[in-house]
């Protein structure tokens, strides 16, 4: 399971407004499937706020050198090893950017058990949980468009099923099939400070 993108390009050069008041200082933890628009949501929501910093946990998993051991399926007992220490050094660098006075916005595909294990890992509060949850058909056609392929041994179906079945529902969960990043942003914004808190 790869992160979506890695650019740090502005999202948009279209105005936009501002945060709400009670936004202040937090970490925002922003998971979902493959293709669900994640890094393009995160890196855009971070650009909205003053002194922030965007973590990506998928940079973990690109580290590795040698010795990597994907997420596939079924898991190895070593990809689950490394996925686990993978959130691990999420939490952490989130951690210490807040420490740092950094509103933090991380993101990863963090689903079923890890995201509740991932959430005790951090320390620090408030920590906002937002999953982005569009259709599968939705997800598919974003896939369509991407010049790279993130589906080659998940399908949309099974990582979706993983997400809805077996994925706590905890934090703010926010269907996106029909918005844009802007709009998802907008929404995050709106509703996480008070939605969004554990």
């Amino acid at each position: 399971m790869s992160d979506e993108s890695m650019s740090d390009e502005p999202v948009s050069d279209e105005p936009v407004s501002e945060p709400r008041r009670d936004s202040g200082q937090a970490i925002v933890l922003i998971t979902g499937i493959q293709a669900s628009g994640k890094s393009t949501v995160a890196q855009a929501l971070a650009e909205r706020l003053p002194r922030s910093v965007h973590v990506r946990g998928d940079l973990f998993r690109r580290q590795v050198v040698n010795g990597r051991a994907d997420m596939t399926p079924p898991p190895s007992h070593e990809a689950l090893a490394q996925l686990r220490l993978r959130h691990r050094l999420t939490a952490q660098t989130a951690d210490a950017y807040f420490e740092a006075g950094f509103t933090v916005v991380a993101q990863d595909v963090i689903l079923g058990e890890h995201l509740p294990e991932t959430v005790s890992l951090i320390r620090n509060r408030p920590l906002l949980l937002v999953v982005l949850a569009p259709s599968p058909e939705a997800v598919t056609a974003r896939e369509a468009s991407r010049p790279k392929t993130a589906y080659t041994d998940w399908t949309v179906e099974s990582l979706d099923a993983e997400l809805r079945v077996r994925t706590p529902r905890i934090g703010l969960w926010l269907d996106t099939s029909d918005q844009s990043p802007a709009e998802t942003v907008d929404e995050i914004l709106f509703r996480a400070w008070t939605e969004a808190a554990l």
